[in-house]
C-alpha cells in the first residue's frame, strides 16, 4: 500500500477504499452477530455495583418490615392497613410483598411537558435536564452585589432569565417571596412562574390547600384537569423527614398527586451523623426506606400515578454543624441515590450546580463544575439547584449563569463521540491530503455546528484581545449577560381572560391565608 511499492497514488486510494468498505462491511456483520453488544453514544459513571445494589435493597426491606415508619395522616393509614401492612398506632410495617408491588406499578417513564404542550423533560434512562434551585431566603442584588432579603420580582426575574438560557431545562422558584401573604406565598411564587416561563415548573407547596390551587391555576392554563393530567407542566417536590417518617402534611400532598396525577417528587435529605447514619450506605438505606414507603402509600392511592425517585444524603459537617451543599460527601449521596432509583428502573431527581461560597466566586465555581459534571454522569434525570450558594440559602443569577455555560459543556461531553461514514471523514481526509488545510471544505462547513460548543461567557479570547475588550472578569461578563437577558427576553404570555383567572385564584388564596 506505500509509494515503495510501485503502485500509484490513485492505485493505492482504489486499494485502501476497496479494504474500507470490506472492513466496515464485516464490522457491521460482526455486529449484527454480537446481539448484546451496542453502540456508546454517552458516557457514564459507574457507581455501584448490581450486588450492592442488591444488598442496599435488601437491607431496606428489612428496615421496611422490621423497624417500620412513622405514618402521621389517617387515610395514608388506613391504605396501608387495607393492603396487608402491620400498623401499631402511627408506627407502620411494610411486608416485602407490598414494596415490590409498588415498584411494578410506578411509571417507569415519566414527560414533563412545557406550557405550550410540548415534550420538554422526558425522565428515563440517559436523559438528563438541569434546572434551578428553589425558596432561597436572600439573594445577591444583580445591580449592587449585596446580599438581599429576596422578593416576589426576584422570584419573576429568576424565572425569565431560566427561560431564556439554553441550557436550563426546568425552572424552580429561585427565591422566597417575602414581601406578599407569607401563608399564601407559594401560590404567589408559582404565578411568578407560570407567567415568566414556558418551561417545566417544579414547585413546593405549604399545605394540600396552597397545592390544589397551584393545581387549578395550572388547570386554567391547560385548559383544564385532563388536558393537564394528559401533558403536565409541572411537578410538586415534596419530602418525608428524616428519619423514617412521614408527616401529616406531606402525605397530604402526596395522596393529591397521586389523586391529580401530578407528577410527585418525594426524596429526603437524610443528613449524615444526624438524622441518618454517618456512613455512606447506613444512610442511603435510610434515605430508601423513606422513599419506597412514600411510594407504597402513593401506588395504593393511585397505581401507575407518576412517582420520582432521588434526593440526597448530605453530611453534617461536625465542625461547624452545617449541612453541605458543595461537599464531594454531598456528592456522593446524590450520585448513589440516582443509581438505585436507575436500579429500580425510576425517573430520579438530584441536585447541582449548587455550593457552600457565600459569594459568587472561585470556590462557587469549582463546585457547581464538578457537581453539574458528577450529576449529569450518574445520569440523573431531573438535575435541580442551580444557582445556590450559600449553603442553599442565597440565590444568585450569575451562579445560574455559570451553571447554564456548564451545563452546555456537560451535555457536549455526554453525547460522546459519533462514529460513521460522515464523522469519519476519509473522503476529505483524501482530498486535502498532507499539509493541507480543511477551513475551506464543504464538510467542514456541514459539520461545523454541531461539533464545536458555542460558549457566551467563558473567555475564548487571547490577551491581546481580552485586554482590549475592557479585560473583564466572569463574574463582569456574567452579570452583564443576566441584565441582557432580563432587558430583551421576551416570554410568551399567555391569553388575558387566563391571567386574569390566576389572579382571582391569588386573591382567594390571599383571603384564607
Amino acid at each position: 500500500m506505500h509509494a515503495k511499492c510501485g503502485k500509484g497514488v490513485a492505485a493505492e486510494w482504489n486499494d485502501w477504499n476497496e479494504i474500507r468498505d470490506k472492513t466496515v462491511n464485516c464490522a457491521k456483520e460482526e455486529l449484527m452477530l454480537k446481539v448484546n453488544m451496542t453502540a456508546q453514544t454517552s458516557v457514564g459513571l459507574n457507581l455501584l455495583l448490581e450486588d450492592q445494589l442488591a444488598e442496599i435493597h435488601s437491607a431496606t426491606l428489612q428496615v421496611l418490615n422490621t423497624v417500620g415508619v412513622e405514618v402521621y395522616e389517617q387515610e395514608a393509614l388506613q391504605l396501608l392497613k387495607d393492603a396487608g401492612a402491620y400498623a401499631d398506632g402511627t408506627r407502620v410495617r411494610i411486608p416485602v410483598r407490598m414494596v415490590q408491588e409498588a415498584l411494578a406499578s410506578a411509571p417507569k417513564s415519566v414527560t414533563l411537558y412545557n406550557r405550550l404542550g410540548e415534550p420538554a423533560c422526558i425522565l428515563e434512562k440517559g436523559r438528563i435536564h438541569y434546572g434551578t434551585g428553589s425558596d432561597t431566603p436572600y439573594t445577591i442584588d444583580i445591580e449592587t452585589g449585596e446580599r438581599r432579603i429576596a422578593t416576589n420580582k426576584d422570584v419573576e426575574n429568576a424565572a425569565k432569565l431560566a427561560d431564556a438560557l439554553d441550557h436550563i431545562d426546568f425552572v424552580m422558584s429561585l427565591g422566597l417571596s417575602s414581601d406578599v401573604p407569607k401563608e399564601a406565598s407559594d401560590v404567589y411564587q408559582y404565578q411568578a412562574m407560570v407567567t415568566n416561563t414556558t418551561k417545566p415548573i417544579v414547585f413546593t407547596a405549604h399545605d394540600k390547600e396552597g397545592l390544589l390551587a397551584i393545581h387549578e391555576i395550572s388547570s386554567v392554563v391547560a385548559g383544564g384537569d385532563r388536558e393537564l393530567a394528559q401533558k403536565p407542566f409541572l411537578a410538586l417536590y415534596a419530602e418525608p423527614t428524616s428519619p423514617l417518617l412521614h408527616t401529616q402534611e406531606a402525605l397530604e400532598k402526596l395522596l393529591a398527586c397521586a389523586d391529580k396525577e401530578i407528577p410527585l417528587i418525594y426524596v429526603p435529605a437524610t443528613m449524615r451523623g444526624a438524622t441518618g447514619p454517618v456512613t455512606p450506605a447506613g444512610s442511603l438505606v435510610v434515605a430508601n426506606a423513606e422513599q419506597l414507603s412514600g411510594l407504597v402509600i402513593h401506588q395504593l392511592k393511585r397505581k401507575g400515578a407518576p412517582f420520582i425517585y432521588g434526593g440526597g444524603t448530605p453530611p453534617m459537617d461536625l465542625k461547624t454543624s452545617i449541612c453541605s451543599y458543595g461537599s464531594s460527601e454531598r456528592d456522593l449521596g446524590c450520585t448513589s441515590l440516582v443509581k438505585i432509583g436507575q436500579y429500580y428502573n425510576l425517573p430520579t431527581f438530584t441536585t447541582a450546580g449548587c455550593s457552600d461560597a457565600h459569594v459568587f466566586d472561585q470556590q462557587a465555581g469549582a463546585e457547581a463544575g464538578f457537581n453539574l459534571l458528577i450529576e449529569g454522569l450518574a445520569g440523573g434525570n431531573l438535575i435541580h439547584d442551580s444557582g445556590y450558594i450559600g449553603i442553599g440559602l442565597i440565590s444568585s443569577m450569575e451562579m445560574l449563569v455559570l451553571c447554564d455555560e456548564t451545563a452546555a459543556n456537560v451535555k457536549y461531553y455526554l453525547k460522546g463521540i459519533e462514529v460513521n461514514a460522515e464523522t469519519l471523514a476519509l473522503d476529505v481526509i483524501k482530498a486535502v491530503g498532507p499539509g493541507g488545510n480543511f477551513l475551506g471544505e464543504v464538510h467542514t462547513v456541514k459539520n461545523f455546528r454541531q461539533n464545536r460548543l458555542e460558549t457566551q461567557v467563558m473567555n475564548r479570547l487571547n490577551l491581546d484581545t481580552w485586554e482590549a475588550a475592557g479585560a473583564k472578569t466572569f463574574a463582569q461578563r456574567a452579570n452583564e449577560r443576566v441584565k441582557k437577558l432580563l432587558a430583551e427576553h421576551e416570554v410568551p404570555q399567555l391569553p388575558a381572560e387566563v391571567l386574569g383567572r390566576i389572579d382571582e385564584i391569588v386573591a382567594r388564596e390571599r383571603k384564607h391565608g
